[in-house]
């Protein structure tokens, strides 16, 4: 048929098939927004205040001539004529004079000030305790991300805390004894979170993941061969650990066998690389402590002969740094330490001080604190996120005063600030610089986070506004249900529809609910004896301590005698008869 579809539709009788979609050309409307934007951006204002002001002011910048909005009066401000100012006209009196301008200029600069003053930095406003145990926490770590906390202890575990999962009561989710009966010497999370290191005082380091469960495990190394780098392993108690900062796979550990070795954690057969610290005689030397160059290209020991040794990662023969008199001899280095910028190590000694230095110029430090007692082989010292600061926390002997947390400031080295704890020595001190939280190990088993809710972010602050969840009744009230799905039907049990009905009735009835018996009243009865027992004897002794007063009138208890008396005189008339 050739007719189209609206002739169609006026033979067969209607107006049409339906309404048509509207079709849109875009390109078109572009086109024409484009045209429109560009006419407008060229065209002059033609406002009647911008004319007004210009035959005001026709010797004036150009940039006056674009003011928008209604005049501003001259004599509400003390500024130039030559400002830009953009608005309605400011109220009388507002920022009247010049000096007002300096006044408030000078308080954007003490604001600056603040912003550049680290003591407003640090996160100390609130706290939060978590707790670990009643032995030291000598191990902490948060993974990258700041969503877990793990910490362990001299009391063998280590335990996991979840911020975002955790509420008010603040409890861990998961405890484990990853190391049977050894001490928990370090803990790291990897950089990217997925796994973690710990490090006990066993001779073989472990690597767990997020949910503590056994990745891999270092093999022990032969303790009767005497080179020990020919050992695949630590033949002796570990000491510390760590994580490479770039390479996910790779980390570090040393060891009372007199080794520093890196590992791979696709290998667990063997080391990678193995460093001998060496003393001035060329014996062996005790690493105390490690860790890795914020770039990774390092590797820097603490000895316990006091020196301080570096090596390039890839040659482990010669050290590239090395400092004989960092520390006192025989006393145990137990941090270090490179600033965020990679051009500072900080170490904290055994012999009660803090000190940085600058490795290119290592001969003398930069800078040292001392009076910082410290009785654990794990204290240690970190850089705010900003690198402006230096944390460490001190010892105390027990009942004589409070661990402290101490702040000196990078460059000037005095102390700026310090925090008292608690009353145990503070052991461990972490800064993370994503959430800006402070997490402190003690020496009396309790884990405390130091928050602002302003300056930190996420952390503690997730679980401390979560109100701690009601405990739920003690479901071993209700019979268990057994599923027995091929069960004839006159053995199969009724499904149970609600727990909570079933509980309230289980809670009435005394068998189920374990009801205990009241005690026995009277003398005893359905085979069970009362409490004076069901002998005669028994019975008789128990009657004989009874109170038997009599609590009536004692003079009607005289007188109910006396007609008796009066009638049949026995014992008092007839005595003074004669």
């Amino acid at each position: 048929m050739d007719t189209s579809d609206g002739d169609m539709a006026s033979v067969m009788g209607f107006s049409g098939f339906g309404k048509k979609a509207r079709t849109f050309d875009l390109d078109a409307i572009f086109e024409q927004t484009r045209r429109t934007a560009i006419e407008r951006s060229q065209q002059p204002l033609d406002c009647p205040t911008v004319s007004r002001r210009k035959k005001e002011s026709s010797s004036s910048s150009d940039s006056d001539s674009e003011l928008i909005g209604p005049p501003v009066p001259k004599q509400s401000t003390g500024l130039d004529e030559d400002d830009d100012l953009v608005g309605p006209p400011l109220p009388p009196g507002y920022r009247g004079s010049t000096a007002d301008v300096e006044e408030d200029d000078d308080d954007e600069d003490v604001q600056d000030d603040d912003d550049d003053n680290p003591l407003k930095k640090i996160p100390d406003t609130h706290e939060i305790t978590l707790q670990h145990g009643c032995k030291s926490v000598s191990a902490l770590a948060l993974d990258p991300s700041g969503a877990r906390l793990v910490t362990g202890g001299y009391d063998f575990d280590v335990r996991f805390w979840d911020f975002a999962g955790m509420d008010a009561a603040l409890n861990a989710f998961r405890t484990i004894q990853p190391c049977e009966c050894h001490q928990i010497r370090s803990l790291q999370y990897s950089i990217t979170g997925d796994v973690i290191l710990v490090v006990s005082g066993n001779a073989q380091a472990k690597v767990l993941d997020r949910d503590g469960f056994p990745v891999m495990e270092c093999p022990k190394g032969d303790q009767y061969i005497v080179d020990m780098a020919n050992t695949k392993g630590h033949t002796a108690m570990l000491n510390s650990g760590c994580w490479h900062p770039k390479i996910k796979d790779e980390f570090m550990t040393c060891s009372n066998d007199g080794t520093v070795r890196t590992w791979d954690l696709s290998s667990d057969k063997k080391h990678k690389m193995c460093f001998k610290p060496r003393s001035l005689q060329g014996k062996k030397v005790t690493p105390t402590c490690c860790t890795y160059s914020r770039d990774g290209k390092l590797v820097a020991a603490g000895c316990q002969d006091g020196s301080i040794q570096i090596w390039d990662r890839n040659l482990s023969v010669h050290t590239k740094f090395h400092c004989r008199q960092a520390h006192d001899p025989g006393t145990d280095p137990s941090c270090l330490t490179f600033s965020y910028d990679g051009k500072v190590l900080a170490s904290r000694g055994g012999d009660d001080t803090l000190k940085t230095w600058d490795i290119r110029n290592f001969k003398k430090p930069l800078n040292v604190a001392t009076g910082l007692s410290t009785f654990f082989p794990m204290t240690d010292c970190c850089f705010s996120p900003d690198d402006k600061l230096l944390v460490t926390g001190t010892s105390v002997k027990k009942d004589q005063g409070n661990g402290k947390l101490v702040f000196f400031d990078r460059a000037t080295f005095q102390k700026v600030y310090e925090i008292e704890v608690t009353n145990a020595s503070v052991v461990r001190c972490l800064w993370h610089p994503k959430l800006n939280q402070i997490m402190v190990g003690t020496g009396n088993g309790l884990a405390k986070v130091y928050y602002d809710p302003v300056k930190s972010h996420r952390g503690a602050m997730l679980c401390v506004v979560k109100s701690k969840r009601k405990e739920r009744q003690a479901e071993t009230l209700t019979q268990d249900y057994i599923i027995t799905p091929h069960a004839l039907p006159m053995f199969r049990e009724a499904r149970q529809r609600s727990t909570k009905k079933q509980l309230e009735k289980d809670r009435l009835d005394p068998l189920k609910s374990h009801k205990p018996e009241p005690p026995v009243t009277g003398p005893g009865r359905g085979g069970r004896v009362a409490a004076h027992g069901g002998t005669l004897s028994s019975f008789i002794v128990k009657n004989i301590a009874l109170d038997k007063t009599d609590d009536s009138n004692p003079r009607q208890a005289i007188l109910r005698h006396a007609k008796e008396a009066s009638e049949n005189p026995y014992w008092v008339a007839p005595a003074y008869s004669k």
